[in-house]
Parts: structure tokens; C-alpha cells; sequence
């Protein structure tokens, strides 16, 4: 087994593997309201290829966890089985999920079953109407349904990630927090990142990272968290005390690449070294051409040897990833 290092020495045991690139969301800074242009359904893994990367992460490459993502990947319809093939390999990893958990209430209980092990879920606000302006659907009340239904099946502590927009719900942090606190859930906020396919992001309308602590701070006493932070990407801070905590991924104006741990697969097979990668690397195709698995895992440690310093956003030749986040997968 080789470790999946680059040339600074940071190992990758985190795969972000996206399933689909198609979402029945349609947020205003993500994408246009008439959506995109999807891949063709020949162009993505199948289930079979899928779980064969997966595999050779895993077992060649000493990947630990495995998350899933999208697009929303609650609308690929072997997920479940996935899930289950996946928790099935030796050494086991970690499963997760990041959804928007649209259909969450129903599938739930069958992913646990699968070996499913956490669940994060996309929600930037707890009001009905603020929530059908950002995602353009009126479908509050399913996620908070998908959110329950996560809870009771055991994948917790459910995590809560959300995304604060200047003039649409930036006075909202407070009350998403007691929100969360009163039901159970692990609440993060996350600053906007430069990921829109409208290619429409402006750092000065982004809401930072020092903003949010300051709005919760007038309502709760915020402590840093004594754990150290190591690779993970949220800042966590106690809440009044503790236990409770609330995390922010300040990726912006605090970016974290010296300790980045993550390698991503879209759903088109193609490795991206980095979220913000302008470059990647075909599996795909050279596995349909009958490459072995150690071929495919050479070929996978190559793509990790050329990872950069970090994402260079402030940097003034920043150019922002053709591939939108729905494409990408988070």
C-alpha cells in the first residue's frame, strides 16, 4: 500500500467522491434558475466503477473515509447499494453523506442499514420563505423531515452545514444556531466560496468567517474548542459552556490547505487534487480500457504528486474552477 502524498508530505486519507452532478435544488449562488447542462448519463461511473475506485482508494491507497456527495446524491439511485459495497471493503472506512436531504425521511433508515455511519445536511436558514428564495423550492418542511429521520436512525451527531448570504439571510446566525441546538444538530456555518457556475462570487459580498463569530456572539459565549483542530476544516467553538459546539469553515479568509488531507473523484471518474484544481486527472477512461487496479492506483498517486500550496484565491491570478461545485462535489 502507498499513501496518497503529495509533494509536501501531506498524506490524503479522506475521499470526496461524487455520484452525480444532478440537484433538484436550484440555489441562486450555486446555480441558474434553468439549471445546467448534465453529463451524459455514458460519461459517468457506473455503480460497478464507482465501488472499484472506491476499492483501490481503500485498499491500495490507505484512504480511511468516504464521502459521499453530489450534486445532491439522493438522486442517484444505487446509492444504498454503494453505501453498503463500500462499508463492505477491508480495511472499513468511514461513511458520510452530504445531501440536501430532499428525500432524506424516506431513505434514512435504509443507508444506516447500508452502513451509512454520519450525515451532513444542507441548510442555510429555518425560515419557510427565506428557504424557497435561496433554494428556489418550497421544501422546507421535507428537510427538517430528512433531518429527523437521520437522527432516528442512528447516523448522528447529524451535522448541519450552512451558507450565509449578504442581504438574504446574514442576520439569520443566531436563530439557525438555537435552532440546531434545540433539536440535537451539529450546526457549521461556511464562508461562500468562489464555486458558482455563474461565476458571480465577489469576495466583498461574501460574509466572513469574523462576521458570523460576531453576530453569534452577541446571543451565546463562544470558547475556542480545546481539542486540537488537526486536518479538520471547522473551527469549533464551545457553546455557553459546552457540550454543544458550533464550527466555522472559514476557507476564505482562514484558509487550512497546510493540512489538507482530501482528494476528490467526480462523478465522470476524473481525480481533482484540490476543490479549486483547474486541472484533472482521467481514471475513467484509461479503466475502460481495461488499466488494472494497480495501474489506476499508480496513475491516481501521480495526480496527487502535483498538488499546489493551497487554493491561491487571494492571490491576484486566481482564476475560479470551470467546473461548477455541483460538478465538482464539494
Amino acid at each position: 500500500m502507498a499513501p496518497l502524498t503529495d509533494s509536501l508530505g501531506r498524506v490524503h486519507t479522506y475521499l470526496r467522491i461524487s455520484v452525480t452532478d444532478r440537484c433538484n435544488y436550484r440555489c441562486t449562488y450555486c446555480m441558474p434558475a434553468e439549471g445546467l447542462d448534465w453529463l451524459p448519463q455514458e460519461s459517468q461511473l457506473s455503480d460497478d466503477e464507482v465501488v472499484r475506485l472506491i476499492g483501490i482508494a481503500v485498499e491500495h491507497l490507505g484512504v480511511r473515509e468516504v464521502r459521499f456527495t453530489g450534486g445532491e446524491p439522493l438522486v442517484r439511485r444505487g446509492l444504498v447499494d454503494i453505501v453498503r459495497r463500500t462499508a463492505q471493503l477491508r480495511p472499513r472506512p468511514e461513511t458520510s453523506l452530504t445531501t440536501n436531504a430532499l428525500g432524506l425521511a424516506k431513505t434514512a433508515q435504509a443507508l444506516a442499514d447500508a452502513g451509512l455511519d454520519r450525515v451532513n445536511v444542507s441548510l442555510d436558514t429555518i425560515r419557510s420563505d427565506t428557504f424557497h428564495e435561496i433554494t428556489r423550492r418550497d421544501r422546507f418542511a421535507d428537510v427538517v423531515a430528512g433531518l429527523a429521520a437521520a437522527q432516528d436512525a442512528g447516523m448522528g451527531p447529524v451535522k448541519v452545514n450552512a451558507v450565509l448570504l449578504r442581504g438574504v439571510n446574514d442576520d439569520q446566525a443566531p436563530e439557525l444556531l438555537e435552532w440546531c441546538l434545540e433539536h440535537g444538530y451539529a450546526l457549521r456555518f461556511i464562508e461562500q466560496m468562489p464555486l458558482d457556475a455563474q461565476h458571480g462570487w465577489s469576495r466583498d459580498q461574501m460574509v466572513t468567517a469574523d462576521e458570523i463569530l460576531a453576530a453569534l456572539e452577541q446571543h451565546y459565549v463562544l470558547v475556542p474548542a480545546v481539542e486540537p483542530r488537526g486536518s479538520a476544516p471547522a473551527e469549533e467553538f464551545l457553546v455557553d459552556g459546552g457540550p454543544a459546539t458550533v464550527g466555522i469553515i472559514a476557507s476564505v479568509t482562514r484558509p487550512f490547505c497546510g493540512a489538507c488531507d482530501r482528494v476528490r473523484l467526480t462523478a465522470d471518474g476524473q481525480i481533482r487534487n484540490c476543490l479549486f484544481a483547474r486541472e484533472e486527472s482521467d481514471l475513467r477512461t484509461a479503466m475502460r480500457a481495461g488499466a488494472s487496479d494497480d495501474e489506476l492506483a499508480s496513475r491516481w498517486l501521480t495526480a496527487m504528486a502535483g498538488k499546489l500550496p493551497g487554493h491561491g484565491i487571494d492571490d491576484p491570478t486566481f482564476l475560479q474552477p470551470d467546473r461548477p461545485m455541483s460538478a465538482i462535489g464539494g
